[in-house]
């Protein structure tokens, strides 16, 4: 007998949906049964996206809006509430690496852009969708990192580490606040994942810097040098997602098979 569905009947917004955790977490949601906004800048990605979701027996819709804007969120957020008129499940995955360089060498500009799309992208994607979201409670998952949080070995990394180790606070203050609510908020802090992320990696380390900036590096206790994939990830996200985890808010979760215990 086939297993019920995790995420039956509820509607889901994934945000970095085009592409890595996002894309797995938006496919797998729909596989359970989510009906699945899929959100991301690039409109050819979650078009394609919710088309295959489409393909496969479940219902996708495709967002495009900038996380850090505002307008194209409160645009994208209606649209989705036209369409299925709940929310139950917000998984606010969108993020970018940036600029990694010294402090010396970093512009402001660059640690502003990263503050935007990482921080403000966080906060405008939650604060905006609650008001959708269904009475009775749900799900919101933040997608950090174990930079800023238990990993503090990548220089240069200072604006991206500031953004991760926010978006962790910024989750175990609305667990609190939102609690009445029924509304459970987690994080998850990735580490080695094979995600696009990297090559949107701009490195300005000055040459005999050390360590090299990378994202990140060394050895994984659980795996060796194999990095986790993106499909682990969004088996987190569904957990958190789903009635399995629902006495848990407020939590960090490490997916980093314990590499970060040893770069701390």
């Amino acid at each position: 007998m086939k297993s019920p569905q995790k995420l039956s009947g509820r509607v889901a917004l994934v945000t970095g949906a085009g592409s890595g955790i996002g894309e797995a977490a938006a496919r797998l949601f729909a596989a359970e049964g989510a009906k699945v906004g899929v959100l991301s800048r690039t409109a050819s990605e979650v078009k394609k996206l919710a088309r295959d979701i489409a393909k496969a027996g479940g219902e996708g819709l495709p967002l495009t809006a900038d996380i850090g804007d505002e307008d194209e969120m409160k645009t994208a957020l209606a649209k989705l509430h036209r369409k299925w008129k709940r929310l139950d499940v917000i998984f606010a995955n969108a993020g970018i690496n940036g600029v990694w360089a010294p402090l010396a060498a970093l512009k402001i500009h660059e640690w502003d852009e990263t503050i935007r799309i990482n921080l403000r992208g966080t906060f405008l994607t939650i604060k905006l969708a609650l008001p959708y979201f269904t009475p009775g409670g749900g799900s919101i998952i933040v997608t950090s990192s174990v930079n800023g949080t238990r990993m503090f070995s990548n220089v240069g990394a200072s604006a991206y580490a500031t953004t991760k180790a926010a978006q962790v606070a910024f989750a175990k203050m609305l667990a609190v606040e939102f609690g009445r609510q029924k509304i459970r908020v987690n994080a998850i802090c990735p580490g080695s994942i094979e995600t696009e992320i990297d090559e949107n990696t701009q490195d300005r380390a000055p040459e005999g810097l050390a360590p090299k900036v990378e994202f990140p590096e060394g050895e994984i206790p659980l795996t060796g040098k194999v990095p986790g994939t993106a499909e682990q990830v969004a088996e987190l996200a569904l957990f958190l997602a789903s009635d399995a985890s629902s006495h848990i808010s407020g939590a960090e979760i490490f997916i980093d098979g314990a590499q970060s215990l040893l770069q701390g």
